[in-house]
């Protein structure tokens, strides 16, 4: 490891009460402090910043932060604060052959309740909301953080109609036909696309008090089509005026949502930055597309600054869009091109 141990940095132990409650205005400030942490203790960071000719006490702004090719997640288990043994290790979902990405999960806990805040953030409360979850493909493999989160939120909910629906979409729409006519929390459909396009084709319904939520992923089922045209499809069958989106990933602790026309609200602990294309190192200053970077604070124990594959832009108010793929990147389960 390079000996970066002459940074003065805080320890895990004063990080993380101060990540459970980042907010706008200290966002910018916990970032160099969570990157002085990763910069002393994870030796994966430790090497790549050495190789960049990086000092980390040079790094003065949370924007110049240099972040990790997120493919790293497919060579190493990358680990922050020592050889510590994981509860649990997230996979990414890929065709056979191909090598999928690992992220290691320090407490199963501290990924609820990120997960919880960034969702409860925009919609508020999982109590007593229904809760289904349309997710084949994600469902029937193990290592899904998707399926995680949506477990965890179906327990939260406490509700009689919360749980998962593999192929029963003929009780999934009486369900849904009940619910809208109910009282209460807004029920939450959350959903791989194709699985929604399936229901949209067989089972189209009046569900305009629902909050249909897409995930993204064709996985090989359908073509593959824009966000707007897969709204467009969406919105008609089930008569709603919006169609939400969720964006996350297996290196995220940290989700981001789309109430409408997929302009995603960062998690309190995620922020999104874009890169020139043809530079990695060099940051995008206008609102223009570019290649994301994403600064995602859950990811205390592993690692926190990625450098995706995704393309999109990002906006004053730190609102984001994914507009596709950098040509030559595998392709993803949650991909839709553009």
């Amino acid at each position: 490891m390079v000996n970066f141990l002459s940074i003065a940095s805080l320890s895990r132990p004063e990080l993380l009460p101060r990540i459970e409650n980042v907010d706008a205005t200290t966002f910018a400030a916990l970032s160099l402090e969570v990157f002085r942490y990763q910069a002393v203790h994870n030796p994966i960071y430790a090497e790549f910043l050495k190789l960049l000719h990086v000092n980390p006490l040079d790094v003065g702004r949370a924007a110049d932060i240099p972040c990790l090719p997120i493919a790293l997640f497919k060579k190493y288990d990358l680990r922050s604060g020592g050889e510590w043994s994981p509860v649990r290790t997230f996979t990414s979902s890929g065709t056979t052959g191909q090598t999928t990405s690992r992220h290691l999960l320090r407490n199963e806990s501290w990924y609820r309740q990120n997960a919880r805040r960034a969702f409860e953030a925009q919609y508020g409360s999982l109590i007593n909301r229904p809760i289904l979850a349309l997710l084949p493909g994600y469902l029937e493999r193990s290592g899904s953080s998707l399926v995680f989160m949506a477990d965890d939120f179906i327990k939260q909910s406490n509700h009689t109609d919360s749980g998962f629906f593999l192929d029963d979409q003929k009780t999934l729409h009486k369900k849904l036909s009940r619910l809208q006519n109910e009282t209460g929390p807004a029920p939450l459909l959350i959903g791989v696309s194709f699985a929604l396009l399936d229901l949209a084709d067989k089972f189209p319904g009046h569900f305009s008090r629902c909050i249909i939520m897409e995930t993204g992923g064709m996985k090989g089922r359908r073509r593959e089509m824009t966000r707007t045209e897969l709204h467009d499809v969406l919105k008609s069958a089930f008569q709603t005026d919006y169609i939400h989106s969720e964006y996350g990933m297996t290196e995220l602790l940290s989700q981001a949502y789309a109430p409408r026309d997929g302009f995603f609200q960062p998690a309190p602990t995620l922020r999104a930055f874009t890169r020139e294309t043809s530079d990695p190192l060099t940051l995008r200053k206008d609102s223009k597309t570019g290649a994301l970077n994403l600064h995602d604070l859950a990811n205390l124990d592993t690692i926190s600054f990625i450098s995706t594959d995704d393309l999109g832009r990002v906006y004053p108010d730190g609102a984001f869009e994914v507009l596709g793929r950098m040509d030559a990147s595998d392709t993803r389960g949650c991909n839709l091109l553009y």
